[in-house]
């Protein structure tokens, strides 16, 4: 029914309407059309005289049912979003370990110093970056070079066996740089390289390669180049390395009854400790050195003289 239909065609001779009063009047047809306060005169009326509040508005969009107000809707919404939103943290996590763990296997690994064996360059608590891309494209480790490497068949026999559930989690979390590393993995100075006589030591008591001395200011301190004297002369494809704490650093020196002579092989070696990354105030490079930038190659021919005078070619 057109309510407004009604009111239009109403009979002339019935009395006028009363002039609105402008202090309730707020203009509303709602109050025009009811004869009454508030209450509607039949199906039309409630039609048009309903709460906005339970129609449709422009959009077409339902307004919410009653319980359903700003408060009820917003703690619905947190609680239907509070899964996915943990599920979502949770992958997002797991994919950062998983690029970390990557980048760590490939490109840099973090390392954590666990003895005074490379003090004062490194120091207990250290966290060193390893940069694994250093030889993996031809470049082999250099005299000076401070590496880190896989001890087993070298400074260990064999490789303990690790524990099924500990292990994996051991590994995971050394290789992010958060426990410390595998008893196979070792920090150390390269002192020879293949076909470098390696010799200690002269009468001053310093190191000579190549029948060069060497001055090592990257020594602890108080401490001499060695205490144990040696002459060797490094295979092709090994190394020589040693300590920066000399008094303090089980090193090639203690392996020269091992199998494999106390060398290293540089297929052993896991990259070049490039960065001191923690703490944040060590936070800075690892020095090169130039102490061997004198130091001769090796001849052509191999050393006249091997270890300790005897004939090596």
């Amino acid at each position: 029914m057109d309510t407004e239909a009604q009111h239009t065609e109403r009979d002339p001779s019935s009395p006028a309407d009363p002039p609105p009063d402008p202090a309730t009047d707020d203009g509303s047809r709602s109050v025009r059309v009811s004869g009454t306060h508030g209450a509607p005169d039949g199906p039309g009326d409630a039609e048009d005289t309903a709460d906005p509040k339970g129609s449709k508005g422009a959009a077409g969009s339902e307004s919410p049912k009653d319980g359903d107000g700003p408060e009820d809707a917003d703690g619905g919404a947190s609680g239907r979003g509070a899964g996915p939103s943990w599920r979502r943290t949770g992958l997002l996590g797991i994919a950062c370990v998983g690029f970390l763990l990557l980048l760590s296997h490939f490109v840099a690994q973090p390392f954590l110093i666990p003895s005074g064996s490379m003090e004062p360059t490194l120091q207990v608590g250290d966290r060193i970056l390893v940069n694994k891309l250093a030889y993996r494209f031809g470049s082999e480790p250099r005299r000076g070079d401070v590496v880190v490497f896989d001890g087993t068949g070298s400074f260990v026999r064999e490789e303990p066996a690790d524990n099924p559930v500990t292990g994996p989690l051991h590994d995971a979390a050394a290789a992010l740089g958060l426990a410390a590393p595998d008893e196979t993995d070792f920090v150390k100075r390269v002192v020879g390289v293949g076909g470098d006589r390696v010799v200690c030591c002269d009468a001053k008591g310093r190191i000579t390669v190549n029948g060069t001395r060497v001055e090592e200011p990257y020594l602890t301190p108080g401490d001499r180049p060695s205490d144990v004297p040696f002459d060797i002369v490094v295979p092709p494809g090994t190394l020589w390395v040693m300590g920066d704490h000399r008094s303090q650093s089980s090193d090639s020196r203690d392996h020269l009854g091992s199998p494999g002579g106390g060398m290293v092989p540089v297929d052993k070696v896991v990259g070049r400790a490039d960065w001191i990354v923690w703490p944040v105030a060590r936070w800075t490079t690892v020095p090169e050195s130039g102490a061997y930038d004198a130091v001769p190659a090796p001849p052509a021919g191999g050393h006249p003289t091997g270890p300790r005078g005897s004939g090596h070619g």
